[in-house]
Parts: C-alpha cells; structure tokens; sequence
C-alpha cells in the first residue's frame, strides 16, 4: 500500500496578493480535495482577502471568511508536490524545484470594473472557471 499514488500530496496555489484568485482555489480545492490532499494558497506580496472572494464562494457554502494572505514563507513550499500559479499579466511567484507546475494564468477579478455589481460578476466568472479546472484535476489525478 506504499504506492506513489497512495502517498499523502501537497497543492499550492499562488499569485501576487494571495487575495482572491489563490484564496478561492484553496477554498475550493479543500471543500474536495481527495482523501490524503493537504492544500495551501500563498502569493509573493501578499494583501489581505478580498470580501468578494469571500462572498463568491459563500454562494457556494464554502467559508474562507478565517482566511488570511499568506507569504511564500508562511506556507511548506519546500514540501509542494503541485504548484498551480494563477497569475495573469503580473510576475508571478518562482515555482520550487522539484514541484510540478500547472499555469492556470487569469486576470485578477479585482480589476474587473470600478462597479462592484461586474466586480462581482467577475469574481463569480473565476470562481467557477477555478472550480471546473479543480474538479477536472481532481478526475485526473483519480484515474
């Protein structure tokens, strides 16, 4: 029973402010991660959470209101498995050594519009473009 598939793995997500994009897929990615899944999001300047991400996967009953962004130093990157970065036009964060890296790359929802009605609707459009590449990942890695 010590087969590579069976091995307890590690996910990061990571952007630049750890406040929305990140922070939904790790709330997404815990809600249904597999059994033996550990999930972290971090980014390299980190912000705070943004109340739309909060919101957006509140619709869903996934709570990220205890969330806080997190630094590349405050989670076990030395210990990631899988990196999926989701930046878009910003520099994203250096991927470590040893990790296998997905580039899901999507503009920050953040910037969308100065209206929060289409910020909204932006942070809703990534939150569930983040989900069915999760639930996707998910399928693979099962099979």
């Amino acid at each position: 029973m010590n087969s590579e598939s069976e091995k307890p793995s590690t996910i990061i997500f990571l952007c630049v402010a750890n406040s929305a994009r990140s922070q939904m897929a790790e709330g997404l990615a815990r809600a249904s991660a597999p059994a033996g899944w550990t999930v972290y999001s971090a980014g390299s300047n980190p912000g705070i959470v943004n109340p739309l991400a909060i919101e957006a996967l509140s619709e869903l009953d996934i709570d990220i209101t205890d969330h806080k962004s997190k630094g590349l130093d405050d989670v076990p990157m030395d210990e990631a498995d899988l990196v999926v970065t989701l930046c878009d036009e910003e520099v994203c964060p250096v991927v470590p050594q040893g990790a296998e890296h997905l580039d899901w790359a999507m503009p920050d929802p953040a910037l969308a519009d100065d209206q929060i009605r289409f910020q909204m609707d932006a942070f809703r459009d990534t939150r569930d473009e983040i989900k069915k590449r999760i639930e996707a990942l998910w399928k693979e890695r099962a099979a």
